[in-house]
């Protein structure tokens, strides 16, 4: 039995699709199990992994945890403890690539997620532990621009010319799935990318093309993308945070194409216009 935390989020759902499509008995932790649309074979059980003594009830059986960083937050050294005492054999924990930068530098942080704890807590934890160190997500280009695209053919964000590789979250629940499903990856910190660098302004130019419209990426000043994203709800730490890492990074890549996902999984990860054609209707009026 795996027990998926933050089973219906982003990345979790996919692997919990990818699990079940492999034969395995997943239990899915979720605060609001009435609200979970998983699969038939799943058993999805009620509980808050930021409160381990919630899910104390549903560790029996079980022999390995997917550990999310944001649905756990403080208490994965606690949790682990809890489902090692009741015969978990292994642990593997998302991570990302950033996790040894200064918390300050780490923008998620101020979104919940608390990757260095989680990586930590699995790696001390005394079970076969694998880290998921992901990069830059695919989907994110839907957050940042799919208000703008959605509205006209002109984004208007910062730095055009800032590279990352973005990875598509369906590779990175794959990777995911091998690792608690096997023994290859275990003691791993591995490190996640797409297959290639991409500029702000190619991934919208990429958008345009799948989406057949010719967008046009144009260059704000830093402080009126700052207001206009916090005006969008995002909190100011976080804005602040994603705006040092572009100034930071703006002349070269932070991270470029590792090749891990292809290692991995036998087959090449998949591109941004492939994320792209996939979610074409997301960034369509």
């Amino acid at each position: 039995m795996i027990l998926v935390t933050g089973a219906t989020g982003g990345v979790g759902r996919l692997l919990v699709d990818l699990l079940v499509s492999e034969g395995a008995e997943v239990r899915a932790v979720t605060r609001a199990p009435g609200r979970a649309t998983l699969p038939a074979a799943v058993e999805v059980v009620r509980g808050d992994p930021s409160r381990p003594g919630t899910i104390a009830p549903h560790l029996h059986g079980v022999t390995a945890v997917f550990l999310h960083p944001r649905t756990v937050g403080e208490a994965a050294d606690e949790l682990l403890a809890l489902a090692g005492e009741r015969g978990t054999r292994r642990v593997v924990a998302l991570s990302a690539m950033n996790v040894d930068d200064p918390f300050d530098d780490q923008p998620s942080r101020y979104r919940g997620d608390r990757n260095k704890e989680a990586e930590d807590a699995a790696v001390a934890s005394g079970l076969k532990w694998t880290s998921l160190r992901a990069g830059s997500f695919s989907s994110n280009a839907l957050q940042a621009w799919g208000a703008q695209i959605r509205a006209g053919d002109v984004v208007r964000y910062v730095y055009a010319g800032f590279r990352e590789a973005p990875i598509d979250e369906r590779d990175l629940a794959a990777v995911g799935a091998h690792a608690l499903l096997t023994d290859e990856l275990v003691d791993r910190r591995v490190e996640l990318t797409g297959p290639r660098s991409l500029s702000h302004a190619e991934m919208v130019a990429v958008i345009g093309d799948v989406i057949g419209r010719p967008l046009r990426y144009e260059e704000i000043p830093l402080e009126a993308a700052k207001r206009g994203m916090v005006q969008g709800g995002l909190p100011g730490p976080f804005v602040e945070a994603v705006m040092a890492r572009y100034a930071k990074h703006a002349s070269r890549a932070q991270y470029p194409p590792t090749g891990e996902v292809e290692k991995i999984l036998g087959r090449p990860a998949r591109t941004f216009a492939e994320w792209a054609a996939d979610h074409a209707d997301a960034f369509r009026n």
